[in-house]
C-alpha cells in the first residue's frame, strides 16, 4: 500500500519548454487543515529523497507537530514518486526525461496547494539542502501567500562551487560502460558506487573525520566500513536516470531564473516578505554561511541562524545529528511563535 497521494497535473508545461503530460506530483500530509486553512506548512523534499526521509522532523511535541499543523510533503520531480525517468511512459522516459527546474516544482506544489486544499496562507515553509532551494523559490514566487521560511543547508542560487563539485559527481556515475547514455539495462552500479565516493568527501566536514565521528557516534567498524555501508548503500538503491534529473535541477537552482525577476537574484531576494531563518551549517562544503550571509543581507525580514556544528551539510538532516536536530528544532519552534 503506497503511503502517499497523488495529485494530477495533467499536461504540465515545463519552464524549459516540454510538456509532461499526465504529470504527477506525489505528496504526503500530516495532521488536519483547520477550518481558517491557515495551520499549513509545506515541507519540500531533497536530492534523491523522499517525503518518507523527511519524516524524522515531524512529530508530537516537535515544531512540525500535527496535533497542531497541516503539514505536506510535496516529493520533487526526478525522486522516483513524482513525474520522473523510472516512471515515465515513452517517450519521454528515462534519459529522455525533460529538464525540470526548481522553480517547476514550486508551481506545481503551489497548484498543489491552492486547487486541492485551497489554501491562501502559509504559515511556514522550510527545508533541507535542495528543499531550501524549493523554499527560497516559495519565499521569492508568491510573497503575499508565504508567512515564514526557514530554508536549511541550502541556497537561493546554485554557486560556481556548487556547480562544479556536482559535475565530479555527474562524471563518476556516467563514466561506468553500464550507463549507455541512459539507457542501461541493468543499474550502472560501479558508477553508482564512485558517484557515492565523490559524495562521501562532501557531505561531512574534515572535523567530522578528524573526530572519527564515524566510528564514534554513527558506530561503524572502520572508515572503510562507512564509505561502503553508509555512502554506497545510501546511492546503490536509486534510479541513475532520476539521480541526473534532479542533479540538473540543482545545478540550475536559481529563484531569479524566471520572468518575473529575470536573472536579478538581489530583486528575487529582497522580493521576499516572508519572516525568514535562514540557516547554513557553519562546516558545510556545499553550502557555506558566506553565501547565505549575502543572501540574508538583500532579504528585508531575514535573520543568520547557523548551525554551529561539525556534521558539515548532515547538520541539516537527515536527522543524523541529534544534537543539530534539538537545534534546528528549537528554531523552527521559534520562528512560529514570533
Amino acid at each position: 500500500m503506497a503511503d502517499h497521494e497523488i495529485f494530477a497535473l495533467g499536461d504540465f508545461v515545463l519552464q524549459r519548454g516540454a510538456t509532461l503530460r499526465d504529470a504527477a506530483l506525489a505528496y504526503k500530509t500530516f495532521g488536519k487543515l483547520n477550518a481558517k486553512r491557515d495551520n499549513v506548512i509545506v515541507y519540500p523534499t531533497w536530492y534523491s529523497g523522499q517525503h518518507i526521509d523527511n519524516e524524522w522532523l515531524v512529530g508530537k511535541g516537535m515544531a512540525l507537530d500535527p496535533a497542531r499543523y497541516f503539514i505536506v510533503i510535496p516529493n520533487m520531480f526526478g525522486n522516483g514518486l513524482s513525474s520522473s525517468p523510472s516512471n515515465t511512459p515513452e517517450p519521454y522516459n528515462a534519459s529522455r526525461f525533460p529538464q525540470v527546474t526548481a522553480y517547476d516544482n514550486v508551481r506545481a506544489q503551489h497548484r498543489l496547494m491552492t486547487e486541492k486544499f485551497g489554501v491562501e496562507q502559509i504559515r511556514l515553509v522550510t527545508g533541507w539542502s535542495m528543499g531550501a532551494l524549493q523554499t527560497f523559490h516559495w519565499g521569492a514566487m508568491y510573497p503575499d501567500m508565504v508567512e515564514r521560511i526557514a530554508p536549511f543547508c541550502g541556497s537561493s542560487k546554485c554557486s560556481r562551487h556548487n556547480f562544479v563539485f556536482l559535475e565530479g559527481v555527474k562524471a563518476a556515475l556516467t563514466a561506468d560502460a553500464a550507463w549507455n547514455n541512459g539507457w542501461y539495462e541493468k543499474k550502472p552500479e560501479r558508477g553508482l558506487r564512485a558517484m557515492a565516493r565523490v559524495y562521501a568527501g562532501w557531505g561531512f566536514s574534515q572535523a567530522f573525520y578528524r573526530q572519527e565521528l564515524d566510528l564514534k557516534t554513527l558506530g561503524y567498524s572502520s572508515l572503510e566500513d562507512f564509505l561502503v555501508s553508509f555512502w554506497e548503500g545510501f546511492f546503490l538503491p536509486k534510479d541513475a536516470n532520476n539521480l541526473l534529473t534532479m542533479l540538473w535541477t540543482w545545478q540550475n537552482g536559481n529563484i531569479s531564473d524566471n520572468d518575473l525577476y529575470k536573472g536579478d537574484l538581489k530583486k528575487a531576494l529582497k522580493a521576499i516578505k516572508a519572516k525568514a531563518y535562514v540557516m547554513p551549517g557553519r562546516t558545510d562544503l556545499y553550502f557555506p554561511p558566506e553565501d547565505s550571509e549575502f543572501e540574508v543581507a538583500s532579504m528585508p525580514n531575514a535573520r543568520l541562524v547557523p548551525f554551529e556544528s561539525v556534521w558539515g551539510h548532515f547538520a541539516g538532516g537527515p536527522g543524523t545529528s541529534k544534537d543539530d536536530v534539538k537545534f534546528l528544532d528549537g528554531k523552527l519552534k521559534e520562528l512560529l511563535a514570533s
